[in-house]
């Protein structure tokens, strides 16, 4: 019997997080999203009903609004989800030593070119056409011979 690929290790699954793990499974979470419809519902009510109106007129009211508004809700109950989603381990191959100096490399290269040092800028060098009006070429330069 030969061996084949087929009978290797199996890679192990890395499972990814999901959204309803934190939006909407913990008992808080349906709690939560529960309650949302129901306050909106006698927010909508209080347009008709003077006593309703009374206590949604009332600060406290304010803070129950942005407690029960479901942006609030979406952005508290998602803070897990991207938390976990961050810290998730990467699946394939972890990069080899000469792979992480290559990119190492590559990006001063970016650097050096987005933003060369002081010496290699052409703004100070008046011999250079790139430097504006300090270029000693340039009529309106200072340096240029014939403003001397």
């Amino acid at each position: 019997m030969q061996n084949t690929p087929s009978s290797a290790i199996p890679e192990l699954e890395i499972p990814q997080p999901a959204a309803a793990d934190w939006l909407w499974r913990p008992w808080y979470a349906k709690l939560w999203w529960a309650a949302i419809p129901i306050y909106w519902t006698v927010a909508a009510a209080s347009l008709k009903i003077p006593a309703l109106r009374a206590f949604f007129e009332s600060a406290f009211a304010g803070y129950l609004t942005a407690l029960f508004f479901p942006l609030t809700a979406l952005l508290v109950l998602g803070f897990g989800f991207v938390r976990a989603w961050l810290d998730r381990p990467f699946a394939g191959d972890p990069l080899s030593d000469e792979e992480i100096e290559e990119l190492e490399r590559i990006k001063i290269e970016q650097e050096t070119l987005r933003y060369p040092p002081d010496h290699l800028r052409p703004v100070g060098d008046i011999y250079d056409p790139f430097s504006g009006t300090i270029y000693i070429g340039n009529p309106l330069s200072p340096n240029n011979g014939s403003r001397i």
